[in-house]
């Protein structure tokens, strides 16, 4: 009798070979498919502005042998007589890979349209671009939990009575990681309300720094000196932040003093070359300047105007310039700027007589 005559499981073995030849070339045929799509969509999206088939290529690039293997498996079934319960089992094998498979399709192209979705909100709208990381988060949360609902469901579970049983367990995990779930709300909030966004420069107590991501737990943001600080989201919701993001325009006061022996018709002459000064860039704007006060050893205006622009270094431009010109005036029309002095007065003493 021929080997491929016997039987196994009411099968021969040549119908077992044809199965799995069938299983093994159909496994590589889908392999085959998939990175011809893949390669094709590819160059299709490469070409178009459209973002749609860039993510459609990011989810099919997120596909796994074991999903091909079971598409092969399920076509080599259909060669063989197997036992009910041994075809039923198979079956919901190749479903629950199927249905896993699925939820990575789907998180893999939701997290790809967040992310083009974020890099194309990164400098237009910044408070935009914030609340991806939440929603990526809410997403595979979403995504997943309806997973794993049909995946029991496949498996048959009783669905009823572990949504109930989730919930009575949710309540104790929820008391347990009381600190974790105040943080995730309160990344939330900041999502929601926006008391800052990525890119802007925040002050928070000691600390201050340009915000480079908000997540689920912390906020990271990286400090002048160039290290990363890192802040848990309820920490610093309950602190106050001064934003100088949202700030649109400088206001800035100084004072200089100049000496006691300066001339009436000088003193008279400062606000307006003061005001002369800060007039002459396009990024100032002057408010006032006034003889404000007689010093200890100076006489003493201060003066304020505005940059109308929030960047520091556009500011600190801008007064440099300011200090510079006056300089330049108060020379030419020879005025003395003030600095600490003491006069000592010495009388001799009257002569006895």
């Amino acid at each position: 009798m021929p080997l491929l005559d016997h039987t196994f499981l009411d099968n021969t073995l040549g119908r077992w070979a044809l199965a799995l030849l069938v299983a093994i070339a159909a496994s590589g045929l889908l392999r085959l498919a998939l990175a011809v799509v893949v390669s094709r969509l590819g160059a299709l999206a490469a070409r178009t502005s459209n973002h749609l088939d860039d993510t459609l290529v990011d989810a099919l690039r997120g596909t796994r042998w074991l999903t091909l293997l079971a598409g092969g498996l399920a076509a080599g079934m259909g060669f063989v007589q197997l036992p009910p319960g041994l075809r039923g089992g198979l079956e919901r094998i190749v479903a629950l890979v199927v249905i896993v498979q699925v939820g990575m399709w789907a998180t893999a192209a939701t997290v790809s349209w967040l992310h083009r979705y974020r890099e194309r909100k990164l400098h237009d709208d910044r408070g935009a671009a914030t609340s991806v990381g939440a929603m990526t988060f809410l997403a595979r949360l979403m995504i997943w939990s309806v997973t794993l609902v049909v995946a029991l469901d496949n498996v048959g579970v009783d669905i009823t009575a572990l949504v109930t049983g989730l919930g009575i367990g949710g309540i104790a995990v929820a008391l347990a990681l009381q600190n974790v779930l105040g943080d995730l709300f309160a990344s939330l909030s900041i999502v929601l309300d926006k008391p800052f966004v990525i890119g802007d420069f925040i002050i928070v107590g000691e600390h201050l720094g340009t915000v480079e991501n908000v997540g689920l737990k912390t906020t990271r943001i990286r400090s002048l000196s160039g290290e990363q600080l890192v802040f848990s989201n309820g920490d610093l919701l309950g602190s106050r932040i001064r934003n100088f993001g949202r700030m649109y325009e400088r206001r800035v006061v100084f004072k200089l003093g100049v000496t006691y022996g300066t001339t009436l018709e000088q003193l008279k002459l400062i606000p307006g070359i003061i005001r002369e000064a800060i007039e002459e860039h396009d990024n100032a704007r002057f408010d006032r300047s006034h003889f404000a006060a007689y010093g200890d050893f100076a006489l003493q205006f201060e003066s304020v105007y505005y940059v109308l622009a929030p960047d520091y270094n556009v500011y600190m431009d801008v007064q440099q310039a300011i200090n510079l010109r006056l300089r330049e005036r108060f020379d030419a029309e020879g005025i003395e700027f003030a600095f600490p002095t003491q006069t000592l007065h010495v009388q001799a003493a009257a002569a006895e007589s």
